[in-house]
């Protein structure tokens, strides 16, 4: 195994990297936070991936935040290779890791590895996406054809995760979801401990509204108006939730007041899906966590001890 780690995962608005730096006030010895979001590590991406800033951090250093452009791929495997990195390198300076996220497959992908998937071949994505443009209702029909336990999760309008399971199809002749199916039966990678935030539903409504809202008023729409202005439209960080409905908003196709509506329908609905997967994932203590309701302090010191033993 590579060492020990823990990881903070949840869904969105959870109060995730708020509690890491919970954990690093709480040590006695230097923590450092790797984050585990697939929009934050592009960068410019900021207000609508609630990137912490520099007064939130608080001084506590945060890898793999603002490390891509977002023309740039990663995956999976790619996010595991840069937090293996980034896990040596704080290791090395003496520091505790705590692994901070909510995207549940790159969290796999460190833990306990994945299937190698193959790159993206652009030849083949440029035509599905031109599909996608045409009917994305066909598209979806023809992944449940294909990849049904994948489909089944993937609404159609999730033309990114549309294009990639039938791009992954195309190019090995396995479904995706069978790819998938083989990750979970990967062997461990690190002595992890993977720590659920799991706040009540309605309180993580009132969450995410109050957050949305919070980002509006910090300037998520200049923010990206300013991103578009420099990076095309077709650029995958666009696709996240939040920014694609501000995207929506700022090409005239929805109102302000609606486009904020969207980002919080969106937003619950990312939730509950992360709340699903982390379910799914072995050996996840589930903590109902927020912003005002700490793990006891007995909990905090065990788990801070037992990252610093050998």
């Amino acid at each position: 195994m590579l060492g020990k780690i823990l990881v903070i995962a949840g869904p969105t608005a959870s109060g995730k990297t708020a509690f890491g730096l919970h954990l690093a006030g709480a040590s006695d010895v230097e923590v450092e936070l790797v984050g585990a979001d697939s929009v934050q590590v592009y960068r410019g991406f900021d207000i609508g991936s609630a990137k912490p800033d520099a007064s939130e951090l608080q001084g506590t250093p945060h890898h793999l935040i603002d490390v891509l452009d977002p023309t740039e791929f990663i995956d999976a495997m790619d996010y595991a290779q840069l937090a293996d990195a980034a896990i040596r390198g704080i290791r090395s300076r003496g520091a505790l890791p705590i692994v901070v996220g909510g995207t549940g497959l790159w969290i796999r992908a460190l833990i306990r590895g994945l299937v190698q998937l193959p790159k993206p071949d652009l030849e083949i994505r440029a035509r599905l996406e031109t599909e996608a443009k045409r009917d994305r209702q066909a598209l979806h029909r023809r992944l449940q054809r294909v990849d049904p336990a994948v489909a089944k999760r993937v609404h159609e309008n999730d033309i990114l995760r549309v294009t990639r399971a039938l791009e992954v199809w195309e190019q090995t002749g396995v479904p995706l979801g069978e790819h998938q199916r083989q990750h979970q039966l990967g062997e461990p990678r690190y002595d992890a401990r993977l720590w659920v935030l799991d706040p009540e539903r309605e309180m993580l409504k009132k969450r995410i509204r109050a957050r949305t809202e919070a980002m509006i008023t910090a300037g998520f729409q200049g923010e990206v108006e300013s991103l578009l202005e420099r990076w095309p439209r077709e650029a995958r960080a666009f696709g996240s939730v939040g920014y694609k409905e501000m995207v929506s908003h700022i090409t005239g196709e929805l109102p302000l007041a609606d486009a904020i509506d969207s980002i919080v329908s969106s937003t619950s609905v990312y939730a509950r899906r992360q709340r699903t997967w982390f379910r799914k994932e072995p050996g996840v203590d589930r903590r109902a966590a927020s912003a005002h309701d700490w793990m006891s302090e007995p909990d905090v010191s065990e788990v801070l001890q037992w990252l610093k033993a050998p």
